[in-house]
């Protein structure tokens, strides 16, 4: 396994800055043309799992590094070469690039065939902690994602070591196999349980420290099973159609076979050598295909100082929340003697875990259990209440409001304001609004909405306002929960808007925003 720290990086090095027009076609999946590109393979491997190989995608440069690194100010010049044995396109997941370059099948641009190879090339202003996965299909539930960091320069000269980590939710089961069945069933009632109350703000930083059980879905299915088997999705959706939604929460669709962090469990996890008392800035990625987590330092203390790859005034703590397709920034002051820190993943709702393992020279490293000592809670909005941007929007008042409403039916049905993908309409704004979009939520699951092109800021949770945290993922807790946003409409195309839990947006929760001309 690769290291994914600072050192395992290649740095690109164009640096030219350029405008591109909007066409009004889709971009289709044209053989590469210019020279000079960094060139990203995505293609099969094989990893281990539990004793077991398991075939997977990647994406990896020519050397074997994972992913991408590169510094705000230089274009993002790569040629994806498609080797995965089908069609794929790949979206640079919180970049803000020309619309028809985010990479996203129907929408901006056309799947690249398998042989087939696609250039890309536009400017990159912000540093953050960004990723790359697949846009197409279920392939993200197979891996095909990578890390894609993009660094500040004005930070180059910081004694500051980087640990990089993306986290996966696995399973051996075949991901269209697992949405066959999610779509047969209905919700199964041993994994509803009541609407967990909200959790008691920790004395530092996202931490518990008593955890709530009310949260936990049922955790008795066999691995990989899906959970949607026995109760009628179909009556659940007539309670949410006559009001009646009941205080119930259901937490995961799928049973999982193992978290990984970079590819690997906590029977061998990867270990970073790290100098005693030395600082440390995690960039930490929630690669899983459904699975909101929970970031435990054991026993350190970070300090949360970036949110999606976008600043926040520092918050310290040992446990803070980690919706799917999140990023979390943490710096941490290592102590003064040479030993080995944990750091783990821990899903919603159960024990199941992984992480790596910050060890200083010499340490000893112990056998680390994948389950945790005690059930995590539900992931919800308690951090995200607590989150100040460190570069807030302009205030000024909002051009464009609109309230969109997460819906569910029968069959696996998931909607935005009560279409399925397919048969919505886009969200249609205009070049230099400030928009407002609130999103209600009337399923019995949170959605981990992910807006493309566009960075916005958390202005209200619940009803209640708050200059929030600069983002381009936001939970949206279930049962009526409701978070609104403000995003500044100044990059012209049509974007795709939808829940990043993969099987959600396959059962339909997907639109896209469109700008008017």
């Amino acid at each position: 396994m690769n290291t994914l720290s600072r050192r395992g990086f290649l740095a690109a090095s164009a640096a030219t800055l350029s405008a591109a027009a909007v066409p009004s076609l889709l971009l289709p999946a044209l053989p590469a043309r210019a020279e000079g590109h960094k060139i990203i393979t995505a293609g099969r491997r094989v990893i281990e799992v539990k004793g077991k190989a398991a075939n997977v995608f990647g994406l990896h440069q020519a050397d074997g590094t994972s992913g991408l690194v590169m510094n705000a100010g230089e274009n993002f010049r790569v040629r994806l070469k498609n080797l995965i044995g089908e069609p794929t396109v790949i979206h640079w997941h919180g970049l803000t690039p020309p619309w028809q370059q985010d990479g996203v099948a129907g929408i901006s641009q056309e799947p690249i065939r398998d042989g087939g190879s696609h250039d890309y090339d536009f400017p990159v202003a912000r540093p953050g902690t960004f990723w790359m996965h697949s846009h197409f299909g279920l392939q993200e539930q197979l891996m095909l994602a990578a890390p894609l960091i993009v660094r500040d320069p004005a930070e180059a000269g910081q004694d500051v070591q980087e640990v990089v980590v993306l986290f996966h939710d696995f399973t051996f089961r075949d991901p269209q196999e697992i949405l066959a069945e999610l779509k047969a069933g209905g919700h199964d009632m041993s994994a509803m349980a009541p609407a967990p109350a909200p959790a008691p703000a920790p004395a530092a930083g996202g931490g518990h420290e008593g955890h709530n059980m009310s949260g936990m879905s049922g955790m008795a299915m066999p691995s990989g099973q899906t959970s949607h088997d026995t109760m009628d999705h179909g009556a659940m959706g007539g309670m949410q159609m006559g009001g009646q939604m009941p205080a119930m929460s259901h937490l995961q669709d799928v049973q999982y076979d193992a978290l990984l962090a970079n590819d690997r469990t906590l029977d061998d996890p990867e270990v970073f050598a790290v100098e005693p008392g030395s600082r440390i800035r995690l960039r930490l990625i929630n690669g899983a295909a459904s699975t909101n987590m929970w970031l435990d330092l054991g026993k350190l203390e970070g300090k949360l100082i970036a949110v999606d790859g976008m600043p926040v005034e520092p918050i310290d703590g040992t446990r803070f929340e980690f919706a799917v397709a999140q990023r979390l920034d943490i710096l941490l002051e290592l102590p003064k003697e040479a030993s080995a820190w944990p750091v783990f993943a821990v899903q919603e709702g159960g024990r199941m875990r992984t992480g790596v393992v910050l060890a200083a020279k010499g340490a000893s490293v112990v056998k680390l259990a994948d389950m945790a000592d005690e059930d995590f809670p539900a992931v919800g909005v308690d951090l995200e209440q607590r989150l100040r941007t460190a570069k807030p929007l302009e205030k000024k008042a909002a051009s464009r409001e609109h309230t969109m409403m997460l819906g569910e039916g029968p069959n696996y049905v998931w909607t935005l304001d009560g279409a399925m993908h397919g048969q919505d309409k886009p969200l249609a704004v205009t070049s230099g609004d400030r928009f407002e979009l609130t999103f209600m939520n009337h399923t019995t699951m949170s959605h981990p909405m992910h807006l493309h092109g566009h960075h916005f800021q958390v202005v209200a949770v619940n009803g209640k306002r708050f200059a929030g945290a600069v983002r381009d993922t936001i939970l949206v807790p279930a049962n009526m929960g409701m978070v609104t946003i403000a995003f500044d409409a100044d990059n012209a195309g049509k974007w795709a808007l939808h829940c990043h839990h993969l099987y959600h947006m396959a059962g339909g929760m997907m639109t896209s925003m469109a700008y008017e001309s």
